[in-house]
């Protein structure tokens, strides 16, 4: 039986975890444009409005949060106002601006994905099919 020999020292070591960590977040540049805008500019707008909704938790309860976050409730409604108003304004126009352009991007990608052939190989293939067809075969036996 033998055994494998043990790789030489001084070789380069093993990337560590923070190494790992670097790579991957230096390859976010490869991303399709809404993987990217989420990682770098999203989360940061995410984590506001995550933020903002922990705080009028605490502040004026769950339930009131929620419900003035999606409209249900004025945030005249609650007190304190002043933590009230700017969820209000974040479940009224950041929201639905983030949901928006997911959806804007996801329905343009798909478009996009079924325009990869070119105008003039499009009016080839319908000239071509737009030609008379030839005579019918002949049968081979005569009746």
């Amino acid at each position: 039986m033998s055994i494998a020999p043990a790789p030489p020292p001084g070789g380069p070591p093993p990337p560590g975890r923070r190494q790992r960590l670097r790579a991957r977040w230096a390859d976010r540049h490869a991303l399709p444009r809404f993987g990217y805008w989420l990682l770098s500019r999203g989360a940061a707008v995410l984590t506001v409005c995550g933020a903002l909704y922990v705080l009028d938790g605490f502040l004026i309860g769950w339930a009131n949060a929620y419900n003035v976050m999606t409209g249900i409730t004025s945030p005249a409604d609650v007190r304190p106002q002043w933590c009230a108003w700017p969820l209000s304004l974040t479940g009224w126009a950041v929201i639905p601006a983030i949901i928006g352009a997911a959806a804007g991007y996801v329905i343009t990608e798909q478009i996009q994905a079924h325009h990869v052939r070119e105008l003039s190989d499009v009016l080839d293939e319908l000239h071509r099919l737009a030609e008379r067809p030839g005579p019918p075969p002949s049968s081979g036996g005569g009746a």
